[in-house]
């Protein structure tokens, strides 16, 4: 479990963050949606520990991120497994050499292993015949796949995904999340994914964050948020014509 208390944070006088709570359950899909400019991707980095929030705590497992030692970050850190919206692979390595480069740069894991591991985790992926492959070879929904692999490999506790279907068709982006979802079930992980995919909210969202303008306005689950008694929650989800037919069927 992640949780996070009065997470604030400001950029030239200017508050991008005005107090979040929440709590980020260990076996579930966990979703921060929002507009953009609301304040999803900074919260993502500073629960990640990229930007430190100028007042609140992070805590993993009741580890205080934020007051821990430097070696005590690193352990977390190593915890960590993070799927980047646009899957920042390594253009000069094979598909093998990208999803195995967290084990050369964090463990002293032997060859063989490291071989080992990341063989299961590409078939894990459905991804076993494209190990020796470079990533100008693979599609976006190909690149997506070697990038989840990539962020499971070291055993990982927690996955972060920013934007994971941006980019693919909406087909691919159905995969791309039944993959996310199969994968934290199957591993008991504790998985934060920020989006403002409502098609994934409604397929994958186990629990919500819904932000606006730096202010944490609604949180419940994909099966609650037609009752939300937040017009801007409304606004938002039903500005997208895609929903409007969620909303038919649900009615």
């Amino acid at each position: 479990m992640i949780e996070i208390k009065n997470i604030e944070k400001s950029f030239d006088g200017k508050q991008i963050l005005k107090g979040i709570s929440a709590k980020f359950e260990q076996g579930k899909t966990n979703m921060i949606i929002g507009a953009s400019g609301t304040g999803k991707s900074v919260l993502l980095k500073s629960i990640v520990g990229l930007i430190p929030p100028d007042v609140g705590h992070v805590f993993y497992h009741d580890r205080d991120f934020y007051n821990a030692t430097r070696n005590q970050q690193k352990e977390i850190r190593r915890e960590i497994g993070m799927l980047f919206q646009g899957s920042a692979l390594f253009d000069s390595m094979s598909v093998e050499q990208n999803v195995m480069f967290p084990l050369n740069m964090l463990t002293k894991m032997p060859l063989g292993e490291k071989k080992d591991r990341v063989e299961f985790c590409l078939k894990r992926v459905g991804l076993e015949n494209a190990s020796k492959k470079m990533p100008s070879e693979i599609s976006g929904g190909m690149k997506k796949r070697v990038g989840i692999a990539r962020a499971i490999v070291q055993n990982s506790q927690y996955l972060f995904c920013d934007e994971p279907n941006s980019g693919l068709d909406p087909n691919t982006a159905i995969v791309i999340d039944n993959l996310i979802h199969e994968i934290t079930k199957e591993y008991n992980l504790t998985t934060v994914i920020v989006s403002h995919d409502m098609n994934s909210m409604m397929e994958i969202g186990e629990y919500i964050l819904f932000l606006h303008q730096g202010t944490k306005v609604w949180e419940g689950s994909n099966e609650s948020v037609f009752d939300a008694e937040s017009p801007i929650l409304q606004q938002f989800i039903f500005s997208n014509k895609l929903m409007r037919g969620f909303r038919q069927i649900n009615q």
